[in-house]
């Protein structure tokens, strides 16, 4: 099978799962390495599933021997869901380095992380300090590409109730008109348009950090520039 491979962790989340799709249906890649803690149920030829517990993460990945090109990195949580701030960090800032040492140690050249508008390691917010902590840490690795994607709301449908964010995607279409110029950062943007910015992205010769807010993840998806 020819083609590169993907590592990929976060592939039973929203973003993560248009990621997967997007992934297996290129023909830039010829493998697909789904690093996840539960069977994603699916079969397909260029898929192969890494089922483990996140908190041996970097020795699972190191004993199957795999390469990688690319690592697409779509873990995340809320602090609701993981139940306390520790939980939070847990996943979205200790499992997102873990993820990205095993996939440097793989010989993956690019990484492309799914953060948060916001995000900054000194913030006031806990959240954005961690999604920022995160982005940090994923840095200091020195990729030859570290692709970093900042959405506002995310819309897609998703597996667990959040009222609060379900009313805000009710409202968020006609927020986006009144979101422009430099406001436009914080748009909502649809799961799978991030996921196509995040394949697109990998195919481009970049170097260096790239940081993508919704002009440019738009950009990538559509393969034009955003409309004013």
């Amino acid at each position: 099978m020819t083609g590169k491979t993907a590592l990929i962790a976060g592939a039973t989340g929203l973003v993560g799962g248009f990621v997967l799709k997007r992934l297996l249906a290129s023909p830039d890649y010829g493998a697909v390495i789904a690093v996840t803690r539960r069977s994603l149920g699916i079969s397909h030829p260029k898929l192969t599933e890494l089922v483990t517990d996140f908190e041996h993460l970097e020795e699972a990945i190191a004993r199957t021997g795999a390469k990688a090109d690319d690592a697409f990195c779509a873990l995340g949580t809320t602090i609701r869901k993981a139940g306390s701030q520790p939980a939070f960090a847990r996943i979205d800032l200790d499992y997102v380095a873990a993820f990205a040492r095993a996939a440097k140690a793989a010989g993956a050249t690019r990484f492309l992380l799914v953060s948060a508008i916001g995000a900054a390691p000194d913030s006031r917010v806990f959240y954005s300090r961690i999604k920022g902590q995160a982005e940090q840490a994923v840095g200091a690795l020195g990729f030859g590409a570290t692709h970093i994607f900042r959405p506002g709301l995310i819309f897609g449908e998703r597996n667990e109730r959040r009222p609060a964010e379900a009313a805000m995607m009710a409202a968020m279409p006609a927020l986006n008109l009144l979101l422009v110029g430099s406001l436009d950062i914080y748009r909502g943007i649809p799961a799978d348009t991030i996921a196509a910015a995040m394949v697109a992205a990998a195919a481009r010769p970049a170097s260096g950090r790239q940081i993508h807010t919704y002009r440019s993840m738009i950009e990538l998806a559509s393969g034009r520039p955003a409309d004013e």
